[in-house]
């Protein structure tokens, strides 16, 4: 596939920003999170990879209503009820594949990112080679109990229950409030600081996250609060590997159930890496991926938990 990026035209008539890295015959397609975040922590994956001695070529894309991708008008409630649904981004991501002309492919996803490859791998699995799901649980009810522990570890509880209140009175604008959520963010999404994410403006995205997660990552009030996934992981086939940062908003107790149910996976997790642990720390997050695909090519992987040492 040529490298750079292309703009590919749906059956929608919507338009989608992707950008194609590295060379090889094996090839990721890696799908963000948010929903509504953006391709940017996968830039380097590629030369990630090439460090660790594996040449991969990467694809990445930015998903309807994310950054260079087309905006659909979501006020609508038309355009609302027929874009933000599940299905319609699942879809979006074996059209993806279509149009880009790939097959026999693996498939990562971050957060949101690995809900969609979940989803993917039961209903479209006979396209995949190898599943990666980053930073994402398979009940959510699991992650809000996660996240509310995880502010108990650094916010007095003060802050905590001006938080819920804040919450309560659907007050997220609240200056305070979006002060602790940027506590929260640096010790458990962008561990790493100054985080390269962060952009000087909102540049799109916010309608999308909105409607699936709420306004941060430690409150969920929009259509994610009622996913849950783990009846169908066992119809996942294809080798996958679950990879979790040591420090992020996801339970790492919630992984090793997914583990065991995903009939042939591997767990492995990145010290000092939050969610986004593949930019907190890129030579263990990239070391593990590394390991998976070229395992799987040469048909050596075995599922297993493995806390990196």
């Amino acid at each position: 596939m040529k490298t750079g990026t292309k703009i590919i035209t749906l059956d929608n008539s919507y338009h989608l920003w992707t950008n194609t890295q590295g060379e090889g015959d094996i090839h990721l397609l890696a799908l963000h999170g948010g929903p509504g975040g953006n391709h940017e922590y996968w830039e380097d994956t590629a030369e990630q990879l090439k460090k660790q001695g594996l040449n991969v070529q990467v694809t990445m894309y930015d998903q309807l209503g994310s950054l260079y991708s087309d905006q659909p008008d979501y006020s609508d409630p038309e355009v609302a009820k027929k874009y933000l649904t599940y299905e319609y981004f699942l879809d979006e991501v074996d059209e993806v594949r279509e149009k880009l002309g790939l097959d026999n492919f693996y498939l990562i996803g971050q957060s949101w990112g690995g809900l969609l490859v979940q989803e993917y791998a039961v209903k479209y699995g006979q396209h995949l080679k190898g599943a990666i799901i980053s930073s994402m649980v398979d009940e959510i009810d699991e992650y809000v109990a996660s996240v509310n522990r995880r502010r108990q570890e650094v916010l007095p509880q003060t802050e905590i229950d001006f938080m819920h209140e804040c919450e309560k009175n659907n007050d997220y604008d609240n200056k305070r409030y979006q002060d602790d959520v940027q506590i929260l963010n640096i010790n458990f999404v962008d561990r790493k600081q100054p985080s390269k994410l962060y952009h000087l403006k909102d540049i799109g995205g916010s309608a999308v996250y909105h409607a699936f997660q709420g306004d941060n990552e430690f409150v969920i009030t929009g259509k994610l609060k009622d996913w849950h996934f783990r009846d169908q992981l066992k119809n996942i086939k294809v080798p996958t590997l679950l990879t979790f940062g040591e420090n992020e908003t996801m339970p790492i107790s919630t992984a090793k159930i997914m583990q065991k149910e995903i009939p042939n996976s591997r767990l492995v997790t990145t010290p000092d890496g939050g969610h986004h642990h593949m930019v907190d720390n890129p030579a263990v997050y990239y070391k593990h991926l590394a390991d998976f695909i070229r395992e799987v090519e040469n048909g050596t992987f075995k599922g297993e938990y493995n806390y990196y040492e």
